[in-house]
């Protein structure tokens, strides 16, 4: 048994979870597979095709990027999302090598 994180996650891990906690609802993990690869889009248009409000998809991309799993860029009036890619990759190594090292 490893007691080192019986009170707190580690640093490295923080990151993992936030992840693991925004892809835990379903109306986020369809939004996220709404993206093409390296495809953009905007809150119009994720809403569009969304059974949400779109305030209610606006409220769900901001936990996302929060979180990490997508990237915002704001072009004149409007924010385009994309899937971040390389950090998603790298938090899902850490918790396959611990997978493969650890257990």
């Amino acid at each position: 048994m490893n007691k080192d994180y019986s009170r707190s996650i580690p640093s490295a891990w923080r990151d993992i979870a936030a992840v693991f906690t925004a892809l835990g609802d379903e109306h986020r993990q369809r939004m996220l597979l709404t993206f093409e690869p390296g495809e953009r889009l905007n809150v119009g248009q994720i809403a569009q095709v969304s059974t949400l409000a779109r305030s209610t998809v606006s409220h769900h991309l901001k936990v996302l990027r929060q979180a990490g799993v997508l990237r915002s860029e704001r072009e004149g009036k409007e924010i385009y999302y994309s899937v971040n890619k390389h950090f998603l990759e790298e938090a899902f190594v850490r918790v396959t090598t611990y997978l493969h090292n650890d257990l």
